[in-house]
């Protein structure tokens, strides 16, 4: 068992100031892997304060060396990805290939689009030709708490770090506490790259802890967070009383509209996209919405495509999906599943229990749901698991009011050859992304929601601009 106490605050590594230790569980064992210490008030204040004395300096660092200290880390980050892939295969359950190809992967792809973005973007510009002498500055918001989930580790790591790293901020890392063994691997990349000390800071707690504490701190200045619509109202409630940025990225109950024109590869592609990463990623097109005429022959080919997703150990190589992360997540997976058969959807595919095989480990079977109707629970709640809910629709009318009948609004998909039909939707479905024919978005394109799923976007250019400030300078001479 990997026994990880350490925080890295300050520029060096050391014990927890106060706080408990955490056992981080195996989710395809059910045993203890690591045991790491969740800080306490004491942790968040030096980190904290770490970060405010690096301000100034940091913010004052050209921003080419800013970029080329974040070169250097995509660089490490590369070179040592396969024991960030074990990493994450260990802690929360991804598939080994899943590891290496997507969850590694998307940090290192998240690097290299901030670094592209950074160098063409204008960090200090006139307002206009017309008006020379007003100049606007783009600078750094100041102390940035990033609170990450367990689902997309580096994902949502390099998502913060990277942008925040480039405006200009110093930053407090606080990971999952499910999660944290790549976090700190990656606090190990950041020390390796050359950061100065107190830019970037790592301190290990739960929500209510050290998250709690860093969202309420008087002097982190900007909070950006990732993962429950939950916790992130609990934070924005924190922040309030010192009138932060608050930046959030929450649940998703994604709709798919398939229509009678979608081409012949549309529902393999779906029901895959919610089998993903055992159906934990909050952008997951959970609800397919089918046009009635093909309807039944929809639900039968998912309920085949779902039969065909193999469940496997994380450590197996091989393209098949893993455990959910925790008991606590298994049990709501479980409890949903059965609500579904109380409340009348027709199971076709999956179904309750741990799947043929498996005694231990929180794995769940693939399961499909037909005639679902948008007052079914299944049908309005995040479920977080390898759980699809087919619906049916009569009309382009009817299909958008019940895909956007929901709380939140992260990402529809659209499967239509019909450019007007797309072009309509792109623009009456509410989410802050909307993906059509299973084109994936352009690198560093924003990602990120509206309504209950959250506010600001990651990624790319409009990703860095979150953690900037604007300044308005009237009466800037020209040199």
């Amino acid at each position: 068992m990997i026994e990880k106490r350490q925080f890295y605050i300050d520029g060096a590594w050391g014990d927890a100031r106060e706080g408990r230790d955490h056992t981080v569980i195996d989710p395809a064992t059910e045993e203890p892997c690591a045991v790491i210490a969740l800080g306490g008030q004491a942790d968040t204040d030096a980190a904290v304060a770490a970060a405010k004395r690096a301000l100034p300096g940091w913010m004052a660092t050209p921003v080419a060396e800013r970029i080329a200290l974040v070169e250097k880390l995509l660089e490490i980050y590369m070179a040592r990805a396969e024991e960030m892939a074990q990493a994450m295969t260990l802690e929360m359950g991804a598939p080994i290939a899943l590891s290496r190809v997507a969850q590694v992967g998307a940090g290192g792809f998240h690097l290299k689009n901030f670094i592209e973005a950074a160098k063409r973007f204008e960090f200090e510009k006139p307002f206009s030709e017309a008006f020379p002498d007003t100049h606007m500055i783009h600078e750094a918001v100041g102390v940035c708490a990033l609170i990450t989930p367990w689902n997309w580790p580096m994902n949502q790591v390099t998502l913060k770090v990277g942008a925040a790293a480039i405006a200009g901020c110093t930053m407090v890392l606080k990971p999952s506490e499910e999660s944290p063994l790549s976090a700190m691997l990656f606090a190990e990349y950041m020390d390796a790259a050359g950061f100065p000390k107190g830019v970037f800071n790592l301190v290990n707690g739960d929500g209510a802890g050290v998250g709690t504490q860093l969202s309420s701190h008087p002097d982190i200045d900007m909070v950006s967070f990732t993962g429950s619509t939950r916790a992130g109202r609990a934070i924005s409630k924190a922040a309030a009383e010192t009138l932060k940025r608050v930046h959030l990225e929450l649940g998703g109950k994604g709709a798919n509209l398939i229509f009678a024109d979608a081409d012949a590869a549309a529902v393999k592609r779906g029901v895959l996209h919610m089998m993903q990463n055992s159906g934990q990623s909050c952008n997951a097109p959970s609800r397919m919405m089918v046009e009635a005429p093909i309807y039944d022959r929809v639900v039968e080919e998912a309920a085949e495509v779902a039969a065909k997703v193999t469940v496997g150990a994380p450590s197996e190589e091989g393209r098949h999906i893993g455990p959910v992360v925790n008991a606590t997540q298994f049990e709501k997976i479980q409890a949903l599943i059965e609500t579904g058969i109380k409340e009348g959807a027709r199971l076709v595919a999956g179904g309750p229990g741990r799947p043929e095989g498996f005694n231990k480990g929180f794995y769940v079977r693939p399961t499909v749901f037909a005639d679902v109707t948008p007052d079914m629970t299944i049908a309005r709640e995040e479920i977080f698991g390898p759980v699809l809910s087919i619906m049916k629709f009569e009309s382009e009318e009817e299909a958008v009011a019940v895909a956007n009948d929901t709380p939140y609004g992260l990402t529809n998909y659209v499967q239509s050859q019909d450019t007007g039909r797309r072009h309509r939707l792109a623009r009456q479905l509410r989410s802050g992304m909307v993906e059509m024919n299973g084109k994936s978005r352009a690198p560093g394109a924003p990602f990120g929601g509206m309504k209950q799923s959250g506010n600001g976007r990651e990624g790319g250019i409009l990703g860095i601009h979150d953690f900037l400030e604007i300044k308005a300078v009237s009466g800037w001479a020209a040199e």
